[in-house]
């Protein structure tokens, strides 16, 4: 006994022996647990045991190395920008490769073309020498005509081996629009469906100001009111969003907020009557109903001055 009253076991030979009894036991229950995971068989215990260089296939090595400086030359190439030099020049390497294979866009075939150029419809569909009839996506060309205002509809449609062909529908421009010193062709709702370009549009009616293009149909009905002077309205300013001033031959007609169509047949009767336009003048204001005011040119109003300045003749006295 120790002086806690423990039992100490002497260190003789016996003790050994109970020791290597309880490991027996312990074995023997090892070998009855399930084995957890898989033997290797010989074979696989061999292969591991080979050397990982002698496992991989024979250049694999060179294999690797010349991938890795091609992904790098590319890397280069395309962040250089001449990756898009390329494509822009020549195309994209899949259209490239299907133009090399007889499938090249040869001819396009455009139906419904009425004020838009050829090549404006081209361009706007994203088509020219470099794509291809195989790897051409329509329903992006689709989306990009109907992204130009003038074109209200449009398909888009692949002919193998060489053909496109394009169907569309334009929308019907009925004036112009002046506004902050820019030109632009409007529908006849008022809606800008173009800008103005070229002389295309020439002889459509110019309306000017803002708000003028919702106000196209009313401009319409003057024109159509002003009778035989018609033709001769140049272009009509919508004047403080209240009313209509016609430019007529380099004249200015001053209309009133109401009853504009009925003050321009008054100027219709005036012009037939005494041939008002003819004079020297620059305006004639009609915004009142029981008057009609011009205003003269430079020199008419100074010519008109001076004579008002000369004395008038003396009369003989009875």
């Amino acid at each position: 006994m120790d002086g806690g009253g423990r039992n100490v076991g002497p260190l003789t030979g016996a003790g050994y022996a109970g020791e290597g009894r309880a490991l027996a036991r312990l074995s023997g229950l090892a070998a009855r647990l399930p084995v957890l995971g898989r033997r290797l068989s010989p074979s696989r215990r061999q292969r591991f045991g080979i050397p990982l260089a002698q496992r991989l296939p024979r250049h694999i090595g060179s294999l690797g190395l010349a991938t890795a400086f091609g992904a790098l030359a590319i890397s280069g190439f395309v962040a250089s920008g001449r990756y898009d030099g390329f494509v822009a020049e020549n195309g994209r390497p899949l259209d490239i490769l299907a133009r090399i294979a007889g499938f090249g866009v040869e001819r396009v075939t455009i139906s419904g073309i009425a004020r838009l150029y050829e090549r404006e419809v081209l361009e706007a569909a994203g088509i020219d020498a470099r794509s291809s009839v195989v790897f051409l996506d329509v329903k992006e060309a689709r989306e990009r005509l109907l992204r130009v205002p003038l074109i209200a509809s449009a398909s888009v449609r692949k002919i193998y081996p060489n053909e496109i062909q394009i169907t569309q529908v334009e929308r019907e421009p009925a004036a112009l629009w002046q506004r902050n010193g820019e030109l632009s062709v409007i529908a006849a709702d008022g809606t800008v469906i173009d800008e103005m370009r070229d002389d295309r549009y020439a002889s459509l009616p110019l309306v000017v100001g803002e708000d003028a293009n919702l106000r196209l149909q009313d401009y319409l009905a003057l024109i159509e009111a002003a009778g035989p002077l018609a033709e001769r309205v140049k272009a009509g300013t919508y004047v403080s969003g209240r009313r209509w001033t016609l430019k007529l031959d380099g004249v200015d007609i001053r209309l009133p907020e109401t009853g504009a169509q009925e003050a321009l047949a008054r100027l219709v009767r005036l012009e037939r009557n005494s041939r008002i336009l003819e004079k020297d003048i620059i305006a004639v204001d009609l915004r009142m109903p029981d008057r009609v005011v011009v205003r003269l040119t430079e020199e008419a109003a100074a010519a008109r001055l001076e004579f008002q300045k000369k004395p008038k003749a003396k009369g003989t006295s009875t």
